[in-house]
């Protein structure tokens, strides 16, 4: 029987990251899902999804109260029968039975349309596209399933948040739609703006209405598809120029790679990796008693961190990579390893002191209780479709694993983390592209996963601490400005341009 994953604020950590491939790069996240004591628990918690109850006890063999009490006695009553009448009323029945055969006959050519709807609206490129087709044909004809994919996460949240702030419903939007793609960054704001429901009928339900931890609280969504912040490195560069392989987050303050390197634009992931860096934690509340060397030490990490760096762009980091003018980048799995598999001799790590984890989620958009305004969004007067539960257990199931494993799509399947092992055939292993990396089917090795943590919401004050030290240093620093920053830029869309160029002139020769 599959198994299906439930989000729980339970354990104390979170499904949780920062940066624009999940809040449009503010970089500050407001949501999480909590970890046990082994980091599969940290994702979710695997339990039986369908259970079937026999109620064997309100089955009873119910026996007469006394064996003696006899049956009360049939009573034939006489009576008189005319014939003239009964012929009559004989003649009537034929003539309602031949009416009814042929209203019956008529209601056998009528053609009703009995299907049952599921509406999804996913970030394209998460979802395999064997997931559809598998899962149309394990339902049966009846099952109406349609997909609309958009380009990141951020498109479908404001899509999502337009019917509660412009009132514009209409029924293609996001609201419309059984479940979404949520990233885990964007949970609980999600949750305390009320823009999608609890799911039903889901055991252990461990959400409340601000996002906050509550042993008694709602289910909000479920993961199927998590990964990891990564390092990746042009191997040949390395080697021409004889230099050692990065391993680990300290690498990136080595002297030979100053201005080489290329980083998302997310203040948590920044400060977050001069935090292990320095041996502390991503969700480090108090910089002076948690951090050896306190706030001073911090800021003098984080200065000499920002002189290596070339280009913090969560849009144009890879495109920096991929064209030369960075040898090292450091983002999102799901970005960068698609990247990478095009590109040769590139190596992709997960550093050994940890890194951030992300996960994309399936939730259930609100519907207001007014009939009239559900209408307007799509029809879904009572509710979202039946079919969400047999949708998220067709997700979570093991055999779904498979895309992840063969590397189709990047990241990893909640299932990856407990329960049996899918292996890829032999065949498609050989034709498949090979990636040097760290990353076994989409996870870390176990010494790393056990380091890595998910963003969790920080104290206000701890928010505007970790903007204020990044805003410091960018002054304190010889930076480049704004304008050198679009000169950078601009010179990564020239040298792409022109390696494409280039490219298409070789097929011509």
């Amino acid at each position: 029987m599959a198994t299906a994953a439930i989000l729980s604020l339970k354990p104390p950590a979170s499904f949780f990251h920062g940066g624009n491939r999940r809040d449009g790069g503010r970089g500050i996240t407001v949501a999480r899902v909590s970890r046990g004591e082994w980091f599969h628990e940290r994702i979710v918690r695997l339990s039986a999804s369908t259970v079937l109850f026999l109620g064997l006890s309100s089955l009873r063999v119910c026996s007469p109260a006394s064996a003696q009490l006899l049956p009360p006695p049939i009573v034939v009553t006489e009576n008189e029968i005319n014939t003239e009448t009964v012929a009559g009323e004989e003649n009537l029945n034929d003539v309602d039975d031949e009416k009814l055969e042929a209203d019956f006959e008529a209601y056998k050519a009528k053609v009703y349309s009995l299907t049952v709807p599921l509406k999804l609206v996913a970030l394209r490129g998460s979802v395999p596209p064997s997931w559809i087709k598998e899962f149309m044909s394990s339902q049966g004809k009846r099952v109406r399933l349609k997909t609309r994919f958009r380009a990141n996460l951020e498109e479908i949240f404001f899509d999502l948040s337009k019917p509660t702030k412009k009132g514009n419903k209409e029924s293609a939007s996001t609201a419309a739609a059984d479940m979404i793609s949520i990233g885990d960054s964007w949970l609980s704001y999600a949750i305390k703006e009320k823009l999608i429901e609890p799911m039903k009928g889901i055991e252990d339900q461990d959400w409340n209405y601000a996002g906050e931890k509550a042993p008694d609280g709602e289910t909000w969504a479920v993961p199927y598809r998590w990964g990891t912040m990564v390092i990746a490195y042009k191997k040949s560069k390395f080697q021409n120029y004889k230099l050692a392989p990065i391993e680990d987050w300290a690498d990136l303050w080595r002297p030979e790679l100053a201005g080489r390197i290329a980083m998302v634009n997310s203040p948590r992931e920044v400060v977050g990796a001069v935090l292990k860096y320095m041996g502390a934690s991503y969700n480090t509340t108090d910089l002076d008693s948690q951090v050896a060397g306190g706030r001073i030490a911090v800021e003098k990490n984080l200065a000499s961190l920002m002189k290596q760096i070339r280009l913090f762009d969560s849009n144009n980091y890879l495109k920096a990579f991929n064209v030369g003018d960075v040898w090292v980048t450091v983002g999102w799995s799901s970005d960068v390893i698609p990247v990478a598999k095009r590109m040769s001799n590139v190596t992709v790590i997960v550093p050994k002191s940890g890194a951030t984890l992300w996960a994309d989620l399936w939730a259930i958009p609100a519907v207001s209780d007014s009939g009239k305004e559900a209408e307007q969004i799509g029809g879904r007067v009572r509710g979202p479709s039946p079919l969400i539960h047999q949708w998220i257990e067709f997700c979570l199931q093991p055999a779904r694993s498979l895309p992840f494993t063969r590397e189709v799509i990047p990241g990893a399947s909640p299932s990856a983390l407990d329960g049996p092992l899918v292996r890829e055939p032999e065949k498609t292993k050989k034709d498949r592209t090979k990636l040097d990396t760290n990353l076994v089917t989409g996870v870390p090795p176990p010494e790393i996963l056990s380091k890595c943590e998910f963003l969790e919401p920080l104290p206000e004050a701890t928010v505007l601490e970790y903007q204020f030290l990044i805003d410091t240093v960018r002054k304190q620093s010889q930076r480049p400005g704004l304008v050198v920053k679009l000169q950078d830029i601009v010179s990564i869309w020239v040298r792409g341009f022109r390696t494409k160029l280039d490219s298409e002139l070789k097929k011509n020769v």
